[in-house]
């Protein structure tokens, strides 16, 4: 994780949350792209 050493107060300084949601893609094929997002939020 990019900010596991941060503190909290870092961490909302720069607009990280504990809600916030990160998402990592490469280049991938738009439809396959988002199809897994529906297929991960609909476990």
């Amino acid at each position: 994780m990019s900010h596991a050493a941060m503190t909290e107060d870092e961490r909302v300084k720069m607009g990280i949350y504990d809600t916030t949601l990160r998402l990592s893609v490469g280049i991938e094929d738009i439809d396959d792209l988002l199809n897994d997002l529906e297929q991960a939020l609909n476990f």
